[in-house]
């Protein structure tokens, strides 16, 4: 697939941008801890078969296994604390390779805009830290669908969906996509490779194959 045919490219962050599926991996084991190996194993097994999902979507489904009731306050109580654990790890994450060069030179003078699962202020405080906020024209997180942020930015933007690409790495950046009907690239990497088994249209495992030359 060649980048530069198209004017507007939605990318997902955990995965994408930064290696930060880890990061997010650990911090929900370490807040499930207390409950048990065997529910560690599910969270797990869970969190990395549905990359880009929300927390606040998962976080019901970890505390039934845990035989926790499920309340507002205690899905609420969890994602804060979930969120002060991971922050820091995934600003520190590493870069996906080939990306931070490719999004602070923008060689082809494309519209980034940013679709994420992570809650928007969160999101937008990461970016911050990471100095890339200058690099999207929009920032969308939860509790904004990646199919909505997709649909709100066709109609303002009021570009054409053949000139349009999501980058991501799960399933929800997929059917985001596919929902939205733009192309799709996606980003392989060792947690989802078994996710995409035969999966064989666009993909990449990094962002290195853009040549040196554009920059």
């Amino acid at each position: 697939m060649n980048l530069d045919n198209f004017e507007m490219i939605f990318w997902d962050f955990d995965g994408v941008i930064k290696d930060s599926i880890e990061a997010k991996t650990d911090a929900f084991v370490e807040l499930f801890k207390p409950y048990g190996e065997t529910v560690c194993k599910k969270v797990y097994d869970h969190h990395v078969s549905n990359g880009g999902m929300s927390r606040y979507s998962k976080m019901p489904i970890y505390l039934k296994w845990a035989n926790e009731e499920v309340t507002e306050i205690k899905v609420n109580k969890l994602c804060n604390e979930f969120g002060n654990i991971v922050k820091s790890k995934v600003v520190n994450s590493p870069w996906v390779p080939g990306v931070e060069r490719y999004l602070r030179n923008n060689p082809y003078q494309q519209t980034f805009v940013l679709v994420s699962a992570t809650p928007q202020k969160e999101m937008e405080e990461i970016m911050d830290e990471i100095n890339l906020t200058n690099s999207f024209v929009s920032i969308f997180g939860y509790p904004i669908s990646k199919k909505n942020a997709i649909q709100k930015t066709l109609i303002n933007q009021s570009i054409s969906k053949e000139k349009c690409l999501m980058i991501g790495d799960a399933k929800v950046d997929y059917d985001a996509a596919t929902d939205t009907n733009i192309s799709f690239l996606f980003r392989r990497h060792n947690l989802n490779k078994k996710i995409f088994v035969g999966y064989k249209k666009d993909l990449v495992h990094d962002f290195n194959f853009i040549r040196e030359e554009i920059f």
